[in-house]
């Protein structure tokens, strides 16, 4: 059967039983599909060893038992292992399957909304502020979404610059960024300010509820403070108009009562995605409850495997690819880093020991006076990034890494006695190599998030 032919049946399937958040969002790229019967299916993405389910079956609730132990069993059949990531407690309830809660999902009643406005005084304000810089917020159509539409454009651009500003590598699964999957069967609003696009909200239906999830908010680094909850009005207001009952912001990872180490993961994990900000910001829109989203998996399982399942489902498939992509992006926790492990180095080359492997005791202390002025600037980098001076910074670490390696090549290697001493070399001309390319990656992701739209 051809893709959109598959894809057309599982939103018939969602439009009958497409009870949970995420559900919809199985339609956009990247997922595998499996079928049991005309009535039930699983949306789920192939790391290799699992399958990751998003979220529980799309079957009649009746069913989601059964179901999900036929998945499990083709999924064995596979050599694969099955674990179903951002269940409810609807799911919890009608299965024997443990659950392990990894955050919360805020969710309101559009009616409300109003009176949230009236009671809550810096929402009204950052939404004046908003307005008094100009920013208005339209729907936009699906034709104008159409590709090569001038919206589809700006839309496209403000999409690489949200990516760009973000500290780690773009994700996949869940929150892979693609609005543009069945656009009649969503909602989209855009914040404008002189015609130029700052904000977009995309909201996805949450059909079995008669609900809607804002999913996707994009905001542009210059956008004007209040921008996002000017979007999330206008998302509120035309709630009201169609009678929605239920709207959610989606998931809060790690927040509510998760585990210890989960928690410590939540704190470990801050210089990179500010998990606290989040939920602080959804909470002051006053949600009417928070309700706990869960990672499910067989029994007998362990809870760590569906952990690093789905972890490897977001990275896209490859946990050490990327980690890697997110390190060559030079967020500050990894500036900082390389600032320590400078100071290591630093000390190493200003020991007595290391005096042979310099042609004079001025060329030593010269690269040791150059590696604390590096430490100073890469210490400044990490408080706030500044294009100027990651410039400057890139240009003299890569000078460095030069200048390192001719040298090893003249001057070190016809001294090199052995094993060690070639190790020590390797670790010298590749440190400062590793240094420039992750700080001159940083540059250009900042330059791409800095680019007017």
């Amino acid at each position: 059967m051809a893709e959109d032919a598959i894809r057309t049946r599982v939103l018939a399937l969602l439009a009958r039983h497409g009870w949970n958040s995420t559900s919809f969002q199985i339609l956009e790229p990247g997922f595998r599909y499996w079928f049991d019967g005309d009535d039930a299916c699983v949306g789920y993405v192939d790391t290799g060893s699992a399958w990751v389910a998003a979220g529980p079956p799309i079957a009649p609730s009746e069913r989601l038992g059964d179901v999900v132990e036929r998945f499990t069993a083709a999924a064995r059949e596979h050599g694969r292992r099955v674990c179903c990531f951002g269940t409810e407690t609807r799911f919890a309830e009608t299965t024997r399957w443990p659950s392990l809660p990894i955050g919360e999902q805020p969710t309101w009643a559009p009616e409300e909304w109003a009176d949230i406005k009236k009671a809550s005084k810096s929402l009204r304000e950052q939404l004046r502020r908003a307005r008094a810089k100009g920013v208005v917020v339209d729907e936009v159509t699906p034709a104008e979404l159409a590709a090569g539409h001038p919206t589809r454009t700006q839309l496209e651009t403000l999409i690489s610059r949200w990516l760009a500003s973000r500290a780690i590598a773009p994700m996949g699964f869940l929150v892979q960024v693609d609005p543009f999957t069945f656009p009649e069967e969503r909602r989209y609003f855009v914040a404008r300010k002189d015609d130029k696009i700052l904000g977009f909200l995309g909201i996805i239906p949450i059909y079995a509820r008669g609900g809607w999830f804002f999913e996707d908010f994009l905001r542009d680094p210059d956008a004007p403070n209040g921008t996002v909850e000017l979007l999330v009005d206008a998302g509120m207001r035309a709630a009201v108009e169609s009678k929605i009952a239920l709207v959610t912001l989606g998931l809060v990872p790690l927040s509510g009562d998760v585990s210890p180490w989960l928690r410590v993961a939540r704190k470990a994990g801050r210089p990179l995605y500010d998990f606290d900000g989040l939920r602080t910001f959804k909470a002051k829109l006053k949600p009417r409850a928070w309700d706990p989203i869960f990672l499910a998996y067989p029994p007998g399982r362990s809870s760590v495997v569906a952990i690093v399942d789905t972890l490897t489902a977001f990275a896209r498939g490859g946990l050490l690819r990327f980690g890697l992509e997110t390190v060559l992006r030079g967020p500050a926790i990894v500036v900082r880093v390389l600032a320590v492990l400078l100071v290591l180095w630093t000390v190493m080359l200003a020991l007595p020991v290391t005096t042979p492997w310099f042609p004079s005791s001025m060329w030593q202390w010269s690269w040791v006076g150059f590696d604390i002025a590096l430490f100073v600037a890469l210490f400044q980098l990490a408080r706030r990034w500044d294009t100027r001076l990651a410039t400057v910074v890139a240009a003299a670490v890569s000078a460095d890494a030069v200048l390192t390696l001719g040298e090893a090549i003249i001057y070190n290697g016809p001294r090199i006695r052995g094993v060690p001493d070639v190790a020590v070399l390797v670790i010298a001309v590749l440190a400062p190599t590793l240094a420039s390319i992750v700080l001159w990656n940083a540059r250009a992701r900042a330059t791409t998030a800095a680019r007017p739209p």
